[in-house]
Order: C-alpha cells, then structure tokens, then sequence
C-alpha cells in the first residue's frame, strides 16, 4: 500500500525509527555533524530534481527535520495522512507519504513524489499539470519550487505503515507564481 499527500541512491528497506536527522548540510560549518546516509539520500534525490529545472540546491534542516519526526510519530499512531495546518507547520510547506512498513526505501518513497513530473507541465501556478489538476504535481512542484531553500524529512512507523514527513521553508506552490 502507498498513500501520499502533498501542499539518494539506497536500495534497500528503510530502517525507521521515528527519530530526527541530526545532521548539517554537505557545506555547513566544520563543527556540524555530517549528514548521515538518511538525510543525504533525501537531500540529493531533491536536489537532483532541482539542478534538472535549474533551481539552487536546498540545505538539509536539523529544525524542519525534528518538526517532520514529530508530526510523523502523530500520523503513524493515527496510521493515516494527513496535512498539518499552516499555523502547526509554522508555514512550512510539506510532502507526505505513507507506505507499508520496511518495505520502501527512501529512493522509492521519493520516486512516488518525483514520477509526477511525467505529468507537470511549465506554466502559472496551478495550471501545471496535463490532468489539469495541480495536486496530481502538488509534491513535485513543492520540491522544484524556486523559492524554496531548506528541507527537513523524517519517519515513523507503526505495526503497519512507514510514514515520511518532508518540510519545505520557504513553502511553495503559491498561485499565480510561474513554474519552470
């Protein structure tokens, strides 16, 4: 089962533990701690997307990744998806995803975010779809939206379901804003 919602090259399973990424991004300051392979898998797929539609690359967020743990735990007791209100992500912009526990990596969770480029198409916001309806590109378009700087992901898990939380700062998907 997948499920996901919207606003790095490992194989296998993902291990989750309900449990924030500490870590700073590949060029942060000598002092912080080096992305451990969870968050790097996340920031390159990203970033990846990104450099195809000439957007800057995003730092991963130490703050933005505990916020997503913390709301991740929320919906893996809840074993559903669901956004958190603007006000609760402190305007953050978000990706979710749910899927059966253990047995997603984190590139296939990405991927379900990342094959809805297949139907995006340039234009002003929400007209960016072929379907014709935005939230069908809603993930990917928050993942290439130019403004955004910094990304933050975690999961938790239930007898069930891995749950992602990926947080965007500055959010995207904004009407009226043209698209790549």
């Amino acid at each position: 089962m997948i499920s996901s919602a919207c606003t790095a090259q490992d194989t296998a399973p993902v291990q989750s533990t309900g449990t924030p990424v500490m870590a700073a991004p590949e060029d942060a300051v000598e002092e912080a701690a080096p992305l451990d392979l969870f968050a790097l898998s996340f920031l390159q797929s990203h970033n990846r997307a990104r450099a195809e539609v000439g957007a800057k690359p995003l730092t991963w967020s130490t703050k933005l990744a505990e916020d997503a743990a913390e709301y991740a735990k929320v919906l893996a007791g809840l074993n559903r998806i669901e956004h958190a209100s603007e006000e609760a992500r402190g305007g953050a912009g978000e990706n979710l995803w749910m899927g059966t526990t253990g047995y997603f990596s984190t590139t296939a969770m990405m991927d379900t975010f990342l094959t809805e480029k297949e139907i995006f198409k340039p234009g002003v916001f929400p007209d960016v779809s072929i379907t014709g309806n935005w939230v069908d590109v809603g993930h990917y378009t928050q993942i290439i939206w130019k403004e955004t700087e910094e990304v933050g992901c975690a999961i938790a898990d239930n007898a069930q379901n891995d749950v992602l939380v990926c947080r965007y700062l500055p959010a995207g998907n904004w009407r009226g804003t043209p698209m790549p």
